[in-house]
């Protein structure tokens, strides 16, 4: 398409703008898409080809236009095509979300309308309110294939995912990463599309390798964004709570658990607690954030989708020796966040029918296992503590110590703050910091060896003012899981956000203490927002809102009504899993790209579970070919393979050397079902926790652990005061008070 001549002097710099708002328009043969940005200084054409049935070919217009530009332009394309009806408007729109194919024509998604969530430095991050499914081709050159059966309902399907619930974008702030991130290391162009966190990354991905730039779609993260206005002693600030889901092993709670080969966790969602005060008169603004993590326990389990039980089996696969996957989660972790990483497991202790215990030993040799090969500084630090065991006992505070674990977990990671000079934040007048993710810092930040220096060379006042100027990283995370990551979870996420909340408040001046009370209205405000974020998560992932019993004892709710909310949510999550979970997956399978229909190939509702699938898939490639028929086999009944107890003994005890453990990678997967013998037996394997260095605690008066070393462990001492933690309980109870003995196993396996 020829632009229009123009003079030197009406050319515009488009390199650091962003297309905002655009309108579609079609002739017979091609859409064409008019963007511009927000302050209408130039504006862009895509032309989208209609004449191919199953192929997408479109040109983007490098030339950036005027406005009356633009309608020239619009117009001879109208009087080119008068004979063949003209152009046509069609929608506005906000951005295109992405292009997917399943058997017939391309179909592009675009947001038709938006509705404001909130700023991050000044950039407004928005939500998705409406979007529509356009169909490329022209009616006239569609194939029979397009009007199937198949296709139909892999239409349906996609339109099952609801983008106008928990998707969230920005143009010019890159919300998929975390405002730390965002500052000291700008992502540009296609890259932070790659990131975990982008939803949309397989449907952008055609148009992003073949064009120049992405100024026609928008990076969607899925998760929750809620950002509050709040005061202390009369100074105004916002809190801002960002939760990322990421897209990798993404999917429903029975149908993802674990980890995967890749070492990406079912449920890994990154929290980011941000807050900054309400700029005023040209002053620097101060801003703070944090970033904790969850994600399912990395290890190989499952549990089947069952109608018939509340409460199905967990599944424990032992296919994976070397902890390699867990290792491969850990060094994700440590390469996103840094170290150290700290390792808040929640699940229970001791269980009339062990479950969550199984689970619990082996989640304790996975970490020693991996310990062993790091350094000092880059070791794991696991806590573990029962907190359904604790909130049930009358006069219990799982609030507070919880908070303890936090402080703990602060005092090592820290918190990240910086100043903005006032030009980072949009005030009456829009500045220049929409158009240029950049403009967010305005300086280089410094690092800590010169924020180091800094202090070292102030003395007395002058000393205290620039220490609360220097700018403090956060290096290292919180990593915290319950069974699902969702209830307990969020309790534990609560607590961890109150007390950086008050680190917070203080490193921006709004308070003298760096603590909050829990009888502080500030803390009842940050609840809430936790609350919902909570329900959200837990909704997208497990099909009902969270029980959230301990933040309603906190605020005094009726006990009874309390209860019967439970319930209510226990049944609808029981529901959503047996029911409506299957198609859900599907959904998010074919949005993610992880399943690609193909003509003569089966179709996505044919393949049956998606847990079992995946699993599947990766043995057959890990194990010899005689024995996939038995592991398939195995993973659909829940069955125990014939090698007997001794080969499962084997696998836990890693006191054995090295070569024994090694050798069960060439046999066949074992598959630990929680039957109850198989779990008594399992209580039985020595767990010694890796030592937790200058734990910092003082008051560790009980030992939650399974605990029981025998002959092949050398005899060693029990080290769980320095891995599970218990301040709750006075009676200075042993480690057995808490688990499974070994005259309870030996009657369990006599029986």
């Amino acid at each position: 398409m020829a632009a229009p001549e123009r003079s030197i002097d009406q050319e515009v710099d488009t390199s650091s703008s962003f297309l905002q708002k655009f309108r579609l328009y079609e002739t017979r043969s091609n859409f064409y898409m008019i963007g511009r940005d927000k302050n209408r200084t130039f504006w862009k054409v895509l032309k989208l080809d209609r004449t191919e049935p199953t192929e997408l070919n479109f040109h983007q217009d490098s030339t950036p236009y005027t406005e009356s530009e633009c309608f020239e332009t619009l117009r001879r394309i109208h009087e080119g095509n008068r004979s063949a009806g003209g152009l046509k408007f069609v929608t506005t729109c906000y951005g295109i979300i992405g292009f997917i194919r399943f058997l017939g024509p391309y179909y592009m998604l675009i947001i038709t309308k938006r509705r404001k969530l909130g700023e991050v430095c000044g950039h407004t991050v928005y939500g998705v309110a409406k979007s529509r499914i356009v169909t490329i081709p022209h009616a006239s050159v569609l194939s029979s294939v397009a009007y199937s059966k198949d296709e139909k309902r892999y239409k349906r399907l996609l339109c099952t995912v609801d983008l106008t619930k928990d998707f969230f974008f920005s143009y010019s702030y890159h919300i998929m990463h975390s405002l730390q991130r965002n500052m000291s290391n700008n992502a540009e162009g296609h890259t932070y599309y790659e990131s975990m966190f982008v939803w949309n990354e397989y449907l952008t991905r055609r148009i992003r390798n073949n064009g120049r730039d992405c100024m026609w779609t928008v990076a969607l993260v899925y998760g929750f964004f809620k950002q509050v206005k709040l005061s202390v002693s009369e100074k105004n600030f916002r809190l801002t709570l960002i939760a990322r889901r990421s897209r990798h092993y993404a999917g429903t709670r029975y149908l993802k658990r674990g980890v995967n080969e890749k070492g990406r966790v079912a449920n890994d969602v990154e929290t980011e607690q941000i807050v900054y005060e309400e700029p005023q008169d040209g002053r620097p603004v101060r801003i703070s954030s944090v970033v904790q993590n969850r994600g399912s326990i990395p290890l190989f389990w499952s549990q089947e989708t069952s109608r018939l039980n509340i409460k199905p089996d967990i599944t424990l696969s032992a296919k994976d020796p070397n902890f390699e996957a867990t290792r491969l989660h850990f060094e994700n972790l440590a390469k996103r966040y840094g170290n150290p990483i700290i390792v808040l497991n929640l699940i229970k202790t001791r269980e009339k029918r062990p479950r969550e215990t199984i689970l619990r030993v082996e989640f304790a040799n996975a970490i020693k296992f991996i310990n062993k090969g790091l350094s000092k500084e880059e070791r794991l630090r696991p806590l573990h503590w029962d907190l359904h065991k604790h909130s049930r006992k009358k006069g219990t505070n799982v609030l507070g110590i919880l908070g303890r674990l936090a402080t703990y977990a602060l005092n090592l990671t820290g918190i990240f703050y910086c100043q903005l000079t006032s030009d980072g934040f949009q005030n009456q007048n829009p500045s220049t910091v929409e158009n240029n993710i950049g403009e967010c810092s305005t300086y280089d930040l410094p690092t800590k060896d010169e924020i180091a220096s800094d202090s070292a060379v102030e003395n007395g006042n002058d000393s205290k003012d620039r220490q609360k100027e220097a700018t403090m990283f956060q290096k290292g995370v919180l990593r915290t899981n319950c069974i699902d990551c969702l209830d307990r979870t969020n309790v534990a996420q609560y607590a961890y956000g109150l007390v950086a909340f008050g680190r917070q408040l203080h490193a921006l001046g709004l308070t003298e203490s760096d603590t909050i009370d829990l009888d502080n209205p500030l803390a009842e405000d940050l609840m809430g927002v936790y609350e919902t974020m909570g329900d959200t998560l837990a909704l997208q992932y497990g099909g009902s809102a969270a029980h959230n019993k301990i933040f309603c004892e906190r605020r005094g709710q009726w006990k009874a009504a309390t209860q019967s909310q439970e319930l209510f949510r226990t049944l609808q999550r029981y529901y959503s899993n047996a029911y409506m979970d299957a198609e859900k997956q599907d959904a998010i399978n074919l949005f993610l790209g992880y399943f690609q229909p193909q003509p003569d190939k089966p179709a996505l509702w044919e393949l049956g579970s998606d847990q079992h699938y995946n699993a599947a898939r990766f043995l057959a490639s890990s194990v010899p070919e005689i024995s996939r028929s038995t592991m398939k086999r195995s993973l659909s009944e829940s069955s125990i393979l014939s090698e007997g107890s001794s080969t499962v003994a084997g696998r836990h005890g890693l006191g054995e050397k090295d070569e024994e453990v090694k050798g069960l990678s060439d046999s066949a997967p074992e598959i630990i079902s929680t039957s109850k013998t198989t779990a008594m037996i399992a209580g039985s394997f020595s767990a010694p926790p890796p030592i937790l260095e200058d734990i910092g605690l003082d008051e560790i008066l009980e030992n939650d652990c399974f605990c029981y070393n025998d002959d092949r462990d050398g005899g060693d001492q029990c080290t769980c005061a320095a891995f599970d933690m218990d301040w709750v309980s006075s009676s200075g109870a042993s480690c057995e008070d808490e688990s499974l003995t070994q005259s309870e196993i030996t009657k369990v396996s006599k029986h």
